[in-house]
């Protein structure tokens, strides 16, 4: 069930409140442990201000390209990585539980991220059942098995749900998916923006729509907005209450391509360059002469001998 960030945020405080009740009625509390617990909250406060400032947005990077992620998934954008037949096709990864598996293992290495979101597959809904449970078998906690919405994909969701298995409810069209999907409890829906406007639908209408209904039914169901083309979409539905999309590489990059951003950027490293402390000036080194001796009665020799020859 879904749980927003600043949900998640108060119940930390008020177990570590309760925590501070319960010290207060023993007095066998010992300095050290005291000092323990201050640090413990001292961490918690931390967690409940990010929990704060990041409110209930959820990005996932869609791939299933290894490189990707090691360019993506370190900038701790994104809390999981969402992947389909499709994209497995198209970065050249086999459809297979084994390679999934190790798919997954390495994206749920990063620290930022929480989920897999990985998509099984069949004819009938006992073999897509099948294969979603070997899929969640990894990290049930963390690997949520997508699955399409049609008659075979609902029923082997609903026994994936039964399962204890967590799903997404994927390549929605229209609002009234939404009704199916939440009918069972599933966590995620994932409408396709891109496909829908490309079939002459209104696809930001259509998932507002979605979202509006999520919101009435009280439902901690996410919309995962899928199958997006620019980082204006995602402004437009992110203002329209949708807070939860999945995103490729490209409209990744695309989201630091501002001119003006990238200038300032510019103008500041300038500044900090032309600014910064000036390397103390070396001083010149004392030239130092030595005094030479001369005997007298030697240069008189001279002279005398120089006289004498000129004679």
């Amino acid at each position: 069930a879904r749980t927003t960030r600043t949900t998640r945020a108060r119940v930390v405080a008020r177990a570590t409140e309760d925590g501070r009740e319960e010290d207060s009625k023993s007095d066998a509390t010992t300095t050290s442990a005291s000092d323990a617990r201050a640090v413990m909250r001292a961490s918690d406060a931390v967690e409940v201000a990010e929990d704060d400032y990041r409110g209930t947005l959820r990005l996932f990077l869609d791939t299933a390209d290894e490189e990707t992620f090691d360019a993506w998934l370190p900038t701790g954008m994104f809390v999981g990585v969402t992947t389909n037949p499709t994209i497995l096709e198209r970065d050249g990864v086999e459809c297979s539980v084994d390679a999934l598996s190790a798919l997954a293992r390495n994206a749920l290495e990063f620290d930022a991220v929480e989920e897999f979101q990985v998509q099984t597959w069949g004819e009938d809904s006992d073999e897509m059942w099948k294969n979603g449970i070997a899929l969640a078998r990894l990290d049930p906690e963390r690997v949520v098995v997508k699955v399409p919405v049609t008659l075979e994909g609902i029923k082997a969701a609903n026994a994936l749900v039964v399962d204890g298995v967590r799903v997404t409810m994927t390549a929605a069209y229209a609002p009234h998916q939404v009704l199916v999907a939440a009918s069972i409890g599933a966590n995620y829906i994932a409408p396709y923006l891109g496909r829908m406007n490309d079939a002459g639908r209104d696809g930001l209408g259509t998932i507002v729509s979605m979202q509006e209904t999520v919101d009435e039914l009280e439902s901690d169901m996410r919309i995962l907005v899928a199958s997006v083309r620019t980082v204006a979409e995602m402004a437009k539905l992110a203002a329209k209450g949708c807070d939860t999309f999945t995103i490729s590489e490209k409209v990744a990059a695309e989201m630091f391509t501002d001119p003006l951003t990238s200038q300032a950027a510019i103008d500041f490293q300038s500044c900090a360059e032309r600014m910064a402390p000036k390397p103390p000036k070396k001083e010149k080194e004392a030239v130092v002469v030595e005094e030479i001796d001369v005997d007298d009665s030697d240069d008189t020799d001279i002279v005398q001998d120089s006289d004498a020859s000129d004679a």
